[in-house]
Order: structure tokens, then sequence, then C-alpha cells
């Protein structure tokens, strides 16, 4: 058992008949009242993400875990396809189980989060960025840069990003998964 000061991005719980990754958390110590968590929470699985307040104190149900590092393969459409590094097992993962999917090439190396107890796998962790090549986007218009102007580009993988008047078809860039967001171009 886990109390409320041992909550972390990241830790799997169990909460309402089901088992839950947090996402976001903030602790809170309000001048009047007692102290509280505040937790955004992702259910592994369904997907459904639930906002939930714990107060100060309380006593969480955690789900002990390992992590492995996968290699991406494919996506059969049915779903994405991993291999274990150390021993070169594969598995098959529904996408909701994927943090940001969309952001995943074939040769990228997650980590999977698997349950100790069973051996299920829990969530799939991507890479804090990622280096992704420009496949399209539209030429930046002269004069439009009085104000912080994006456009939006579509990455190799096939996702959409808004990127800066500046970059164009061909150029790298790097992208924070965790809001799907540009951080910079990459000069190779």
């Amino acid at each position: 058992m886990a109390s409320t000061s041992d909550i972390r991005n990241g830790l799997c719980i169990k909460f309402n008949h089901d088992i839950y990754k947090i996402v976001e958390f903030l602790h809170v110590k309000p001048g009047k009242g007692p102290a509280f968590v505040r937790t955004k929470l992702k259910s592994v699985t369904t997907g459904k993400v639930v906002d939930n307040t714990f107060s100060a104190g309380h006593k969480i149900e955690d789900v002990r875990v390992e992590t492995h590092k996968f290699q991406f393969l494919y996506n059969d459409g049915e779903g994405y396809h991993f291999m274990n590094t150390e021993d070169y097992t594969q598995i098959a993962l529904q996408e909701n189980l994927l943090d940001s999917p969309k952001l995943m090439k074939e040769g990228e190396v997650v980590t999977v989060i698997i349950n100790s107890e069973d051996g299920s796998p829990l969530s799939v962790e991507m890479p804090a960025s990622v280096i992704l090549e420009i496949k399209s986007t539209e030429p930046g218009v002269k004069g439009n840069t009085a104000t912080n102007a994006t456009k939006p580009a579509i990455v190799e993988t096939g996702a959409e990003v808004m990127v800066p008047l500046f970059i164009n078809e061909g150029d790298k860039i790097k992208i924070e998964t965790a809001k799907g967001l540009y951080k910079e171009r990459v000069k190779e």
C-alpha cells in the first residue's frame, strides 16, 4: 500500500476496480482546510482519462510493474507490433495502450510497462522527444511574422504538427511526445 505522498507521473494504481496510470498530479495545500492531491488518471484497459482528488494521507493500492525496452516494428491495422530488445520476443498491443501512436515511427525504441503479477502489458511510454522529417507543408507567407505564427505540417508518420513559418518540406524537427508540440529544427 502506498499513500498520496508516493504519487508520481507514471505510477500505476488500482482504482475503481481497474488499473490506472497517473498522467498528471498536483499537491495542493490550501491556507484553510486539509491538503489534497489533484490527479489525472488514464485507464490502461480502456484509455479513458478521469480526474480525481485524493485527500492527503489517503491510502492507494499501487500495482507492481516492470519496465522493458521494446522496438516498434509495424502497425497492421489490428495492433501495434513490438519486439523485446533483450530476448527478441514479439508482442502486439492495442492503440489505447499507447501514449502518442501518431508520433511513433518504425524502429523507435519505447518503454513498455508490464504488470508483474500477471505479465500483461499496461502501457507504452515514448521517449521525451522524437525527431521526424516533414513530408508536406505550405510555404510560409512573407510578412506574417508579427506574432508567433505557425502553420500545419505533416510528418513522416502521418501526424499533423503546428510548426513555425520557416520550416520547409524535408526538414527534420524535434517533437515533444507528451503534448505533440514542435520543439526545434534539427541540423544534420
